[in-house]
């Protein structure tokens, strides 16, 4: 047998670690380096549709994205914006497209509740679609505007079963990610706490800072500057570890309702059909972006978790995140409107 990783008689020697180490070296160098990682792909440009407006956030996360992955395959990535319906447009022309890496998709928490509503074949997330990795991620952080007379997560529950129906939040509108978190957490506590739904992510903070709703749910990237001025307090972030910008902020957990993890996130996926070797290379290209500091930098700005999933990780994340958002639309009855 061959003992040259595993001498149960003595540690291994230096040279040997050296080896080790260059081995490792070597693999993640292999990894990321935008050299001859495929002979016969890509050979000509490659389109990206996204779901969501010019200018819009998803959109402008993907061009950041797009030119160290053209870096890596020797090709440039073409933004193709295509809205509506909640990303399901985007997701269905990408869907249709041709199997040959040539067209991909850069989807969101969106489209993975579009799948947990309606389930339309042509559209879904891991199945119609192949992950390809994760982008990036954001926790929810909840927060009250400071009127409201707690400063943590225990505090608001014990208000809202002392007063059910009376302490408010606003939501995004029917069924999207906010309104999910909400019900989630209502369930979870066993209290009463009215929605008031807006017509998009984020059109309910002027209400929120004015002291119309008191409680709210967002990203970092949204509410940090909020948090940081004093105009809104932050209880809770929806994640198993703090926020790397704001550590102080405890976790759901540590409030007392554990297993609350809930984040918005976006990645890439291709077409069914697409090949594992393509996939690969667009896996690798993802990954050699991510993993530059000109994006690191970008992200961290705005609060996001850097992704790097592997398509089988994804896949089964994207999997997991069905099943956990159906439970909740069950048990709460959520119908989209």
């Amino acid at each position: 047998m061959n003992n040259f990783f595993h001498t149960p008689s003595r540690p291994p020697s230096r040279t040997r670690l050296r080896l080790i180490a260059a081995i490792s070296l070597l693999t993640m160098m292999a990894l990321l380096s935008p050299t001859s990682h495929a002979q016969n792909y890509p050979k000509k440009p490659i389109v990206v549709i996204v779901p969501a407006t010019a200018g819009s956030a998803p959109d402008v996360r993907m061009r950041q994205v797009a030119p160290k992955m053209g870096e890596f395959l020797g090709q440039p990535l073409i933004i193709e914006n295509r809205p509506g319906a909640n990303g399901a447009i985007g997701a269905r022309e990408a869907a249709k497209a041709a199997p040959d890496g040539y067209t991909f998709l850069h989807a969101n928490i969106s489209n993975l509740l579009n799948d947990v509503f309606t389930s339309e074949k042509g559209t879904r997330l891991a199945e119609d679609l192949i992950a390809i990795g994760d982008i990036e991620s954001g926790p929810l952080i909840v927060v009250v505007n400071p009127n409201v007379q707690v400063k943590s997560l225990k505090e608001l529950i014990e208000l809202a079963k002392s007063k059910p129906n009376v302490l408010t939040y606003g939501s995004g509108g029917s069924g999207g990610l906010i309104q999910l978190m909400g019900e989630r957490v209502k369930l979870a506590a066993d209290i009463k706490i009215l929605e008031v739904p807006y017509k998009s992510p984020g059109a309910e903070m002027p209400d929120l800072i004015a002291g119309h709703l008191d409680v709210g749910f967002g990203v970092w990237s949204v509410l940090g500057p909020l948090i940081k001025s004093g105009k809104i307090r932050a209880l809770a972030v929806a994640s198993s570890t703090h926020l790397p910008m704001a550590p102080e902020i405890a976790t759901m957990a540590e409030a007392g309702l554990p297993g609350m993890e809930t984040t918005a996130w976006n990645g890439l996926f291709a077409p069914a059909g697409t090949s594992k070797e393509v996939i690969q290379t667009l896996y690798k290209a993802l990954v050699f972006s991510l993993s530059s500091q000109e994006v690191h930098d970008l992200f961290a700005s705005t609060g996001s978790l850097t992704g790097g999933k592997t398509p089988e990780q994804f896949a089964d994340f994207v999997k997991a995140e069905k099943n956990k958002w159906s439970n909740v639309v069950k048990l709460a009855n959520i119908k989209p409107q």
